[in-house]
């Protein structure tokens, strides 16, 4: 019998006719790993569905979720809402209460559940300016727990009804709204149809390495469509999903899960590779010397298929001594990991793939459902993102003479525009249907794509946050020290900035402090100089979100000019100039 999923709450029933499994959702709960079936999980959805509908919640409503880590919970509800034509609109759990409140106001979300009772906390405070008729929380035996998913929420329900409701939903339905932050820090809610979805589930369907009873450990963000998309996938492809209890017990879930599969960003591997560097300064020689040879080994690993003889025999060891360890720490059974959100440093993917555990890194975008493109078996190449998945289109545009131009993509996954952007929606979409992604990048052997650098200022971290430095840039001067700013951190782990010092309040104070004063080239490096800069640094750290904080500085003892080309006739800085006039002591500080 042929079976095919054409909205995405339609994948639960797909696998329940092609791959029924026992471990369909798993989660931690008494001490034990707990599993609802692909039949158990249906019905939990039908039930909240029912619940929903029962409560006078409507097609085309809005409903705002705020999850941390995904769950059981959170699939069944986000499948329960979609299938009656409610459209999700996801907030990350970080949000501001600005943020928040902005996006219920926009979208005039009537429903808000949020992951635990912080966040109910914190979203109780919004009620007054927002839609909100009702809000709920995941935490159970807790005021204001979802009554939905109670055994009993929904028996006086027609299952009828909801099967004739589902009927109605159609490819086309609007899915979810989900938030990216814009240029002028004002978030812009991206528009998914169920069509978008799931055109890029089954492009990735013939190219991700999984098969039915596999497992796979899902710890990212569910707020995120990386994670939302790809635990879909998990389910079309009969793949039993274990959600890790939270972020501080990673460890031990990947031990005890022993997946075979996860999707993860950079930061999460540069934690590993900088635990593997620490080792490096141990105090036993050997082990020190051992440690870096075999680190060494591993940045220098290509492909399988192309070691040499003696190259192998050093792998061997290398992966014997030290890189095995990597894959034990991952439960052992690990074979591949799909890297998103952010670049991932080639070493790094290297060191990994030379412990047997493969990195697939990739390119996506909440825009495009988000896969654009990915690296894959037999179709991998290091310091690129890849291939593009089937079905999407990529081409770059006016590309200079190194081959370098703004990225365009065109396919079915690739949203219906901004909501209530109609302005944005001009900019971004060409007149022949090419979506802008603002980054720039290049094709490698004309087929594998690389990111070269963002088209705007704006940048992404390795943990896959954008960020927009001129505000913080705006926010450091206020300092009496800090004279000008740079903020870097592009592909980075986190955010570092060039500051130029108030050299004359710096002069009076050193002054003041009995600190002798001899020029800006030498006091940039003075020890108590610096550690003032930090005093002022942290200072003005602390009204801001920990993702947006300056974690490393360098001072510059030369101030930027219009002269010196640094700044602009209106005395904007001229990031690229500046990017690479400091480049030799802004990768230092991602060294140190």
């Amino acid at each position: 019998m042929s079976i095919d999923f054409l909205r995405v709450f339609d994948l639960i029933n797909y696998q329940a006719i092609k791959y029924p499994q026992a471990n369909c959702l798993n989660y931690w709960q008494n001490e034990k790993w707990q599993s609802l079936s692909t039949l158990q999980t249906q019905k939990s959805i039908d039930d909240i569905s029912c619940w929903l509908m029962q409560n006078g919640f409507a097609e085309g409503q809005r409903i705002a979720i705020v999850p941390r880590m995904g769950s059981p919970r959170w699939m069944m509800v986000d499948f329960a809402c979609q299938q009656i034509g409610l459209v999700v609109v996801p907030i990350h759990p970080t949000s501001s209460p600005e943020e928040m409140t902005f996006i219920l106001k926009e979208t005039e979300a009537v429903l808000c559940i949020t992951a635990d009772t912080e966040l109910y906390r914190k979203a109780k405070d919004l009620l007054d300016n927002t839609s909100l008729k009702m809000l709920f929380h995941l935490e159970e035996k807790s005021e204001g727990f979802f009554p939905a998913l109670n055994d009993s929420a929904s028996d006086h329900f027609s299952m009828a009804q909801l099967e004739a409701q589902k009927e109605k939903i159609t490819p086309q339905h609007l899915l979810a709204i989900l938030y990216t932050s814009g240029t002028s820090g004002q978030p812009k809610g991206a528009m998914l149809t169920h069509h978008n979805v799931v055109s890029n589930i089954k492009s990735i369907l013939p190219i991700l390495p999984l098969q039915a009873g596999q497992r796979a450990l899902s710890f990212l963000p569910f707020s995120h469509i990386f994670e939302r998309t790809s635990c879909c996938a998990y389910i079309a492809f009969g793949v039993n999903i274990y959600f890790s209890q939270n972020l501080s017990l990673l460890s031990t879930d990947f031990k005890s899960v022993q997946p075979y599969f996860c999707t993860t960003v950079p930061k999460t591997l540069e934690r590993m590779y900088d635990i593997l560097l620490e080792q490096q300064s141990e105090k036993n020689w050997w082990k020190k010397k051992v440690i870096g040879w075999a680190m060494a080994v591993g940045e220098k690993y290509r492909d399988e298929k192309q070691v040499s003889l003696f190259f192998g025999m050093k792998l061997f060891f290398a992966r014997h001594l030290v890189l095995y360890r990597w894959k034990r720490a991952l439960g052992g059974h690990i074979k591949y990991m799909a890297v998103g959100a952010a670049a991932l440093r080639p070493q790094i993917s290297r060191l990994f793939s030379a412990a047997g555990v493969v990195t697939l890194a990739g390119y996506g975008m909440t825009e495009a459902s988000p896969y654009i493109s990915v690296n894959r078996p037999g179709f991998h190449k290091f310091g690129t993102v890849g291939l593009p998945v089937p079905g999407v289109e990529i081409k770059l545009d006016e590309p200079t003479e190194n081959g370098e131009g703004e990225i365009l993509i065109k396919g079915p996954n690739i949203m219906l525009g901004y909501y209530k952007r109609p302005e944005l929606n001009a900019e971004v979409f060409t007149t022949d249907g090419w979506f802008r992604t603002g980054d720039v990048g290049k094709m490698i052997n004309k087929h594998f794509l690389t990111i070269t650098d963002r088209k705007k200022d704006i940048f992404k971290t390795t943990a896959g946050i954008y960020i927009a430095p001129q505000p913080l840039e705006n926010h450091f001067v206020a300092s009496a020290f800090i004279f000008q700013c740079l903020v870097v951190g592009f592909n980075k782990p986190f955010v570092s900035a060039v500051l130029v010092p108030n050299f004359q309040v710096l002069k009076n104070w050193c002054d003041q402090n009995n600190i002798h004063w001899t020029s800006p080239t030498y006091m940039i490096h003075n020890i108590k100089v610096m550690a003032k800069m930090q005093m002022e640094v942290d200072a003005l750290n602390e009204t801001l979100e920990n993702y947006r904080r300056i974690k490393k500085f360098v001072l510059s003892d030369v101030e930027w000019t219009t002269e010196s080309g640094h700044l602009t006739t209106s005395f904007k800085i001229m990031r690229a100039k500046l990017l690479e006039k400091h480049r030799q002591e802004i990768e230092k500080l991602y060294l140190e």
